[in-house]
């Protein structure tokens, strides 16, 4: 734990694992790590902590477990990518929809047509499993970037193939 010991001295200390002030940063044991990353998880409010598994080994920390959205895989790695110590992560958070494959198409098509960016009339959603394809012609990058945003925001959704193409005519 890192923390300013006075405001006229300007130096930083930290604390050991036994509470005590040292100079610079210790190396943490492995186990601490793993209860960091735990905790880490816990702050984050987007990222459900109980059901993903955090296992440290020599600085490269595993990631497994079960979420419904792809925005929390991203963020349990964001997480526990910024601690102090880690080398790198794996993570192997799988995403388990709760929707069948006609309701996810459904609300990807209200999605697209709700954005102001996309012409909707001029794309296809294609559904396989929890696969999303995405076919079509759009006008600017933009269109293209923001019908893949649209799949990706819908609940389930495991991966975009994006075979949008741009017609500028």
């Amino acid at each position: 734990m890192k923390f300013e010991l006075t405001k006229k001295s300007r130096r930083t200390c930290w604390l050991n694992s036994n509470g005590m002030l040292a100079s610079r940063p210790m190396r943490l044991v492995w186990r601490s790590k793993t209860a960091s990353g735990k905790r880490a998880l816990q702050w984050d409010s987007l990222v459900p902590a109980d059901r993903i598994n955090v296992t440290v080994s020599k600085g490269w920390v595993t990631l497994k477990g079960e979420v419904e959205w792809q925005y929390q895989k991203e963020n349990a790695e964001r997480d526990v990518r910024k601690l102090w110590g880690v080398k790198g992560v794996s993570n192997f958070i799988t995403i388990k929809p709760r929707v069948r494959a006609s309701e996810l198409k459904d609300k990807i098509e209200q999605a697209l047509i709700r954005s102001v960016k996309t012409d909707a009339e001029r794309l296809t959603v294609e559904v396989e499993g929890s696969k999303v394809i995405l076919e079509g012609t759009v006008r600017s990058w933009a269109e293209r970037d923001e019908a893949e945003r649209a799949a990706w925001l819908a609940p389930g959704v495991t991966s975009v193939d994006n075979r949008i193409t741009i017609s500028y005519w």
